[in-house]
């Protein structure tokens, strides 16, 4: 609740403050902006990393510069994706928010996760990316289920050949080629939430592509926290990319371009 009298508490005795805490930075704490408000806090290491590597690859990047967006739902990234249009060359998109951009191309996607009150928004994010210059590129094709379910009956579908009962639940092969050869060209990468449900099996080869062609990239490449984090670091390839985040929550706010609390309150931000 960022009390004033527990920050107090906190620093009692102290003279200066150290937050080399990434993960909650972006949370308006006691421990986290309250103490900074008493006396000078400045950043660890760490923090100053993570703000270098993701501030420095959205603001300065090296071009050409894609960022993937992956996830549940596009309300999740509305943000990050407007922000990122502006300044990333191209956006790829997966996961199931891929749904509902395809899906606001008229398509039919069956049984699939869809935000169906946000077609209208996904295209104007088209729309408006087209206008910047920027391209935001869709799956052409997915790997569906028909249950959410390890264990479901799985094919290959593109956008006009779902039906009840498929869902789309991981990009499919020829989406998986298109995202490695474009990725291939890329001198910076920013990725941040899955391609498909990779907790299951059938629905992981997606996730685990993309992850796999960025580790091979001659390029600076951040993964932003969250699952993607996870992703990298279950198949033990960690050391493969420029950065990798600590902070999912936190990373997604700086990707939004927003200015995290506990960034805001240091006193050594020059």
């Amino acid at each position: 609740k960022n009390d004033p009298a527990f920050a107090k508490d906190l620093v009692d005795g102290c003279d200066l403050a150290v937050n080399d805490a990434f993960g909650v930075s972006h949370r308006t704490h006691a421990s986290v902006v309250g103490v900074g408000k008493i006396m000078p806090m400045v950043s660890g290491l760490l923090l100053k990393k993570e703000i270098d590597f993701l501030d420095g690859v959205i603001e300065h990047p090296v071009r050409p510069f894609a960022a993937i967006i992956g996830g549940a739902k596009i309300s999740d990234k509305i943000q990050v994706i407007a922000n990122l249009m502006e300044k990333a060359d191209v956006i790829l998109i997966g996961g199931g928010m891929a749904n509902t951009f395809v899906a606001a191309q008229g398509y039919d996607m069956g049984r699939s996760l869809q935000d169906r009150d946000r077609f209208d928004l996904a295209r104007n994010l088209m729309k408006k990316a087209h206008e910047m210059g920027s391209e935001i590129m869709l799956p052409v094709d997915f790997m569906a289920g028909d249950a959410f379910s390890e264990t479901a009956h799985t094919k290959v579908l593109s956008a006009d050949e779902f039906s009840d009962p498929w869902m789309a639940l991981d990009i499919g092969p020829k989406t998986i080629q298109l995202y490695v050869e474009t990725l291939k060209k890329m001198k910076t990468v920013v990725w941040n939430g899955p391609m498909g449900v990779f907790e299951m099996k059938p629905f992981a080869k997606g996730t685990f592509a993309i992850a796999e062609a960025m580790a091979s990239l001659d390029a600076t490449t951040v993964i932003g926290g969250g699952e993607s984090a996870s992703v990298v670091d279950e198949l033990g390839i960690e050391d493969k990319f420029s950065h990798v985040s600590t902070g999912g929550g936190a990373s997604l706010e700086m990707l939004e371009g927003m200015v995290l609390p506990g960034v805001a309150i240091l006193a050594d931000k020059e």
